[in-house]
C-alpha cells in the first residue's frame, strides 16, 4: 500500500512538471513572438501546436545536438550553445509548417535573439514558479 502512494505522489508531481514545463514555454515562445521581429505565431492552435513541438524537440534533438557540438562549445566556452538554441528555435519553426501551423522564424539572427529571450523567461519563471518547475527527483 505505501508504494502504490509513492508511486501515484511521484505520478502526479511528473504530470504537474509537464504542465508547468509547458506553460513556461508556451509563455517564452509568446514573448519571443511579441518582441523579436521576424518570429510570429498565430493564432491559438498555432501556440499550443507549437508549444508541444518545441517541447519535444528540447527533450528530444537538443541533447543530441549538445553532444555533437561539445568540442565546438568548449572551444567558445559555451557560446555555441546559443547557436544550438536557435537552431532548435527554426526547427520548430519548420516541423510546425509540416503541421500546418503558423509559425514563422525569419533567419538566423531572429532565431538567435529569440532563443536568447527564450531562455532568460524560461529562467525568470522557472526561477519565481520554484518547485513545482524542477524535475521530480532532482535535487536542485
Amino acid at each position: 500500500m505505501i508504494n502504490r502512494e509513492v508511486g501515484r505522489d511521484e505520478g502526479s508531481s511528473w504530470l504537474v512538471y509537464l504542465v508547468v514545463r509547458l506553460a513556461i514555454n508556451a509563455a517564452a515562445l509568446w514573448v519571443a513572438a511579441r518582441f523579436i521581429p521576424g518570429i510570429n505565431i498565430e493564432g491559438l492552435t498555432a501556440y499550443v501546436g507549437t508549444t508541444a513541438i518545441f517541447g519535444v524537440v528540447n527533450a528530444i534533438v537538443k541533447p543530441l545536438a549538445q553532444l555533437l557540438g561539445c568540442p565546438l562549445t568548449c572551444l567558445t566556452v559555451g557560446l555555441f550553445l546559443l547557436v544550438i538554441n536557435a537552431a532548435m528555435l527554426v526547427l520548430t519553426a519548420w516541423i510546425a509548417g509540416r503541421f500546418d501551423l503558423h509559425m514563422y522564424v525569419d533567419g538566423f539572427w531572429a532565431a538567435f535573439w529569440g532563443a536568447l529571450l527564450i531562455a532568460v523567461v524560461s529562467g525568470l519563471l522557472t526561477g519565481v514558479l520554484g518547485r513545482s518547475a524542477k524535475r521530480p527527483g532532482s535535487d536542485d
